[in-house]
């Protein structure tokens, strides 16, 4: 698997590139190794670059910056938290397969939470420049591609897909909310 031509099939053509992602079996380990690990680190990087070297802008001048340590801190603790949050995501795709009439499949769950994170991982881009973080909305876009990866990875009818995602969605909110608070934690 080539990362740049599977960013690009996610966020291009996700329809067609399911198809390709259904047929392979990539290990779970393999996914983390080649893929996960490598977008998952764009936002805690982005972050730590943008709140502890440039900075918040302060209406009256100046900025503020989290001190380096804490900075480091959070972005390690962030990321240790999203590697986490994909694999419990993938267990819930899993878990609601057969509610929605799909599959249960733990690989092709992970597969799906991996993918269809792709777009969220990488407009963590944006918080390099704290200003654009409200930027982040655009990786709402992994909504798309996990609605059409459902019947196609874990084989569950068209008509469920709708409430397959919305289930799934409740899901990662809750997943990212636990995220969010653990790792403010450690900015106070």
């Amino acid at each position: 698997m080539n990362i740049t031509e599977r960013i690009k099939g996610i966020l291009l053509r996700p329809k067609d590139e399911w198809q390709t992602i259904a047929g392979e079996t990539t290990p779970i380990a393999e996914l983390y190794k080649n893929y996960i690990i490598l977008l998952a680190a764009i936002g805690p990087v982005a972050s730590f670059i943008g709140m502890s070297l440039v900075g918040v802008s302060l209406p009256v001048g100046g900025a503020y910056k989290v001190p380096i340590t804490t900075g480091i801190i959070s972005a390690v603790v962030q990321y240790g938290l999203t590697l986490v949050g994909v694999y419990i995501l993938a267990l819930i795709i899993d878990a609601l397969a057969p509610t929605f009439s799909g599959e249960k499949n733990l690989n092709q769950a992970f597969k799906l939470a991996t993918y269809s994170y792709t777009p969220g991982w990488l407009v963590g881009v944006f918080a390099l420049i704290p200003a654009l973080r409200i930027l982040g909305i655009l990786g709402l876009y992994g909504l798309y591609p996990l609605y059409l990866g459902l019947p196609v990875l874990m084989k569950s009818p068209k008509e469920k897909s709708t409430g397959y995602t919305i289930a799934i969605i409740i899901a990662a909110i809750v997943i990212f909310v636990v995220i969010g608070a653990i790792s403010r934690v450690f900015i106070s």
